[in-house]
C-alpha cells in the first residue's frame, strides 16, 4: 500500500530536520559552548560521508564473498546489486553494518577534528574560521578529483543497510532511524552541557584567561570540543549518504553544511541545545515549504523564482538578528545548585544582613 503524498512530505521534513538537527548540535557545541568559530563544517560532515563511500562497501563486500574480480569502483553497480540481495533478506547483518559504519564515521570525523585542533589551539577568531573553512575546502577537492577514495566526480553506489525493510516504507525507516540517533545525540549534549565539563567550556568561551589563571587546560579542551563536535556532525554525513545510497563529493559545499547550520544555531540561541534543535526545525520546515510552493510566485515576482528561497531565509535572518539577536531560545544560566537550595542560601543571606 503506497503512502500518502501528505505523510511523504512529512516523512522527508522529518528525516531533513533530523540530518541538520545533529550538525547544528555539533555546532553548537563547539561555538555556543566553547566558542569556537567553526566555519569548516562540511569537514566532518563530508569525511563521515566519504568514509561511509570508501570502507564498509568494501568490507562487507569481502565478507559476503563478492568475487574477487569485481573492483568495487570499476564494477560499482554489479558489487553493491550483488551486496544488497544478501541484504535483503538478513536484517541483523544490515543493522550492524549500519551501526559498524556510523561507529567508523564518528571515528573518521574525530580524526578530522584532531587534525583541524592544530590550528583551533593557535588560532583565534577570523583566522580560524578561515583556516577551517579552506581545510573543508580541501578535503571537498580531493573527493571531486581522487577516484580511490569516492570514485572522483562520478561518486560512488554503497550498499543499502535498510534494503530488507523494502517498498514504500523505506524512507519512513530511514526517518525513524535518525531521529532516534538526532534523540540520543541531544540527550548526550545535554548532559555534557549540563556538567562540570559544560561550564567549564562556558568559562573558556566567555573569559579565557580567567580560565586559564584557575589552572584549566585551555587548549585540551579545545582540541577535545572539535573532536566530539567532529565526530558528531560525520555521523550525520553518513546518514546522509544511507539515505541516499550513495555518496558524492558534489553533494556536500559550503551553503548547506556550513552556513546553513550556522543560521540554524544564530536563530534558535547559541548555547541552548534546544535552540538549536528548533533552529534547525524552523530552517527546515520554511524552507521545504517555500520550495514546495514558491512556482506560485512565479507571475508576481519580478526575477527568477528559485532565488526566492535565498531572499526569504535571508529575511528572516535579519529580522531574528535585528528584534531577538540572542535567538529563539536565549542561553539559561547554569545552575549548579537546586532551586530549593539556592532560595535557602539566599533567605540565608537575608538573615545575615538583617542581624
Amino acid at each position: 500500500m503506497p503512502i500518502p503524498l501528505p505523510i511523504t512530505f512529512l516523512i522527508d521534513l522529518l528525516t531533513l530536520f533530523g540530518l541538520f538537527a545533529i550538525i547544528s548540535m555539533s555546532l553548537n557545541l563547539e561555538f555556543g559552548y566553547a566558542g569556537i568559530p567553526n566555519f569548516g563544517k562540511m569537514l566532518a560532515v563530508a569525511g563521515g560521508a566519504f568514509f561511509v563511500g570508501a570502507v564498509p562497501g568494501r568490507v562487507i563486500a569481502y565478507m559476503l564473498d563478492v568475487p574477487t574480480s569485481l573492483d568495487f569502483f570499476r564494477n560499482n553497480l554489479e558489487v553493491v546489486s550483488l551486496v544488497n540481495q544478501a541484504l535483503a533478506s538478513n536484517p541483523i547483518i544490515s543493522t550492524l553494518y549500519l551501526l559498524a559504519s556510523l561507529a567508523g564515521a564518528a571515528l573518521a570525523g574525530a580524526a578530522l577534528g584532531y587534525i583541524a585542533s592544530y590550528p583551533g589551539i593557535r588560532l583565534r577568531g577570523d583566522y580560524l574560521a578561515m583556516t577551517l573553512l579552506a581545510m573543508a575546502e580541501v578535503l571537498r577537492v580531493i573527493g571531486d578529483n581522487w577516484e580511490p577514495l569516492i570514485g572522483g566526480s562520478l561518486g560512488v553506489r554503497i550498499p543499502d543497510p535498510f534494503r530488507w525493510v523494502g517498498g514504500e516504507y523505506r524512507s519512513l525507516s530511514v526517518a525513524l532511524t535518525i531521529l532516534g540517533v538526532t534523540a540520543a545525540m541531544f540527550v548526550y549534549l545535554e548532559l555534557v552541557s549540563k556538567s562540570p565539563l559544560g561550564r567549564t567550556l562556558k568559562a573558556v568561551r566567555d573569559e579565557e584567561l580567567s580560565a586559564r589563571v584557575y589552572g584549566k587546560d585551555v587548549d585540551r579542551l579545545r582540541v577535545k570540543t572539535l573532536i566530539v563536535g567532529c565526530a558528531i556532525a560525520a555521523v550525520s554525513g553518513a546518514l546522509y549518504s544511507f539515505l541516499t545510497a550513495s555518496v558524492s563529493a558534489r553533494d556536500f559545499n559550503r551553503v548547506t553544511h556550513t552556513f546553513w547550520p550556522w543560521v540554524m544555531v544564530l536563530v534558535g540561541g547559541a548555547g541552548n541545545n534546544l535552540g538549536a534543535v528548533v533552529g534547525a526545525g524552523i530552517f527546515v520546515t520554511l524552507r521545504r515549504l517555500i520550495t514546495f510552493y514558491k512556482s506560485y510566485f512565479e507571475a508576481i515576482v519580478p526575477f527568477d523564482v528559485v532565488w526566492l528561497e535565498y531572499m526569504l531565509l535571508g529575511l528572516a535572518l535579519i529580522l531574528v538578528l535585528l528584534y531577538r539577536p540572542e535567538g529563539l531560545l536565549p542561553e539559561r544560566p547554569t545552575r549548579t545548585l537546586k532551586r530549593g537550595d539556592i532560595l535557602r542560601v539566599i533567605s540565608r543571606m537575608k538573615r545575615k544582613e538583617e542581624n
